[in-house]
């Protein structure tokens, strides 16, 4: 089979897995994972998987949490078939974070004899799961327990080092368990999470179109196509349901199905591209900011559709820039202070910096050349770039879509400061080598305007 975008949206997810497809793209894609299993039920599989297998004893790794949503009904199933297995529980009062100290939790419980990690969680906890299964060599199979981020099968693990948000290489899971008894009682917010970090993919693609043009930046068509078809199946399952009302069982379907199908289109890229752009680099400054104070971190999801709205406004506000003053942003690039700006980062990103400075060093993302011949390849292909813009989703359009599914429309709804969301606009592009809308403003000297322009938008009630 070659992956076209004739064939693209017609094929069940399981035809994506398990086996090398050459794509229109020129390039053969491949998705490690043997199954996607998500129907009322599925949990009951469990046993008969391990055998299919051979696994001859399993970590089971959860948390206070999910051991309640799902843990006990998995360590019922494998006593009652006398499998062997090792139970580790993350007790956890607050949300869990992927930073050192959890990743050693898990790694020292790890013996000999444990042939596959049963791990019963969602973002976090397969976050860990899958970089401790790349370190050790030992598979893995997730039980969800809520359709709440995009991560499922993404070739990167989103973990807290040094301070800082990074993406790291991981396995993915061996077989996906997505069981609709249990993901339907998932909290309403970690739902509403889900389909925040779905609706990011409407920016995340028009980022990835823009650094396409102005960077040669390599693009897939069907692989967006996944992600495209992914998003309207969910904005339709919010448009079929009543005002602020539970989900049913068809539409957790079509968020867990979506989620998945993202997660597919980054592993088939080998980045983030698909499903991730200026909305989470945004939404990951605000976590780092909630972490240095001591907070209880935000759904990832959660931020990711607040930002989602702000990206989406500061593309309509550009495509109506009727000039730029494209010689005070070379002149600007060249006045370029290394010491200004390592001290700006550090003031910006406290703890978190030297990471920051480090990766900038590491790919030359303030080199003036380059920069400069950005801005000179933007002037002359302006016209270009505003009609990729011109194709973002209204913010207009956004707002309602997640108020009609009763998500949080502004950030203070969530507690994060306005200061916050002020200092991400100017500075979270610096989170990520990746090109974005936010990195085009930095470039064109216009972080400080769109980032009051932001400040005047979140002020204002809905």
């Amino acid at each position: 089979m070659k992956l076209t975008m004739h064939n693209v949206s017609h094929l069940e997810i399981n035809k994506f897995l398990g086996e090398k497809i050459d794509c229109e793209c020129g390039k053969t894609h491949y998705m490690n994972v043997d199954e996607v299993i998500i129907k009322n039920g599925a949990i009951e599989m469990l046993g008969d998987i391990l055998k299919k297998y051979k696994y001859q004893k399993a970590l089971v790794v959860d948390d206070s949490h999910t051991h309640k949503a799902a843990g006990e009904k998995v360590i019922e199933l494998l006593a009652a078939q006398q499998f062997d297995y090792k139970l580790f529980v993350y007790a956890v009062d607050r949300d869990l974070v992927p930073d050192e100290n959890a990743l050693g939790k898990l790694l020292v419980q790890i013996e000999k004899n444990i042939d596959v990690l049963v791990v019963i969680g969602s973002g976090v906890l397969n976050d860990i799961a899958k970089f401790i299964s790349k370190q050790t060599n030992i598979p893995m199979i997730l039980v969800a327990t809520a359709p709440s981020m995009d991560g499922f099968v993404s070739n990167t693990s989103a973990l807290t080092i040094n301070n800082l948000k990074t993406s790291v290489s991981c396995n993915l899971p061996q077989v996906i368990i997505g069981d609709l008894d249990i993901l339907q009682k998932a909290p309403k917010r970690m739902i509403l999470a889900g389909l925040g970090d779905m609706i990011g993919k409407y920016s995340a693609l028009i980022d990835w179109q823009l650094s396409r043009l102005i960077n040669n930046e390599y693009y897939c068509e069907p692989s967006a196509q996944i992600s495209r078809d992914a998003i309207e199946k969910c904005v339709k399952s919010v448009v079929d349901t009543n005002d602020n009302a539970d989900f049913d069982a068809a539409a957790i379907k079509n968020i867990m199905e979506g989620l998945i199908r993202t997660g597919i289109a980054m592993s088939y890229v080998g980045n983030s591209r698909p499903a991730s752009g200026s909305e989470h680099h945004m939404s990951h400054y605000w976590e780092m900011m909630f972490l240095f104070a001591g907070k209880e971190a935000l759904f990832h999801g959660t931020k990711v559709g607040l930002t989602s709205i702000i990206i989406a406004n500061i593309y309509e506000w550009f495509a109506k820039e009727k000039t730029i003053d494209f010689d005070a942003a070379k002149a600007k690039i060249k006045a370029f202070n290394e010491t200004e700006w390592t001290n700006n980062i550090t003031g910006f990103y406290g703890k978190a910096a030297s990471g920051i400075i480090a990766n900038a060093k590491k790919d030359q993302r303030n080199a003036i050349n380059m920069r400069l011949k950005r801005v000179e390849f933007i002037k002359e292909h302006f016209s270009e770039i505003i009609d990729i813009i011109k194709t973002a989703q209204k913010a207009s359009s956004i707002e309602s879509l997640m108020k009609k599914a009763g998500a949080p429309i502004r950030p203070q709804e969530v507690g994060i400061d306005a200061s916050i969301v002020h200092n991400s606009v100017l500075t979270a592009h610096e989170v990520r080598e990746r090109y974005t809308i936010l990195n085009m403003l930095s470039d064109l000297g216009m972080l400080e305007k769109y980032a009051q322009q932001v400040d005047t938008y979140i002020s204002t009630k809905k």
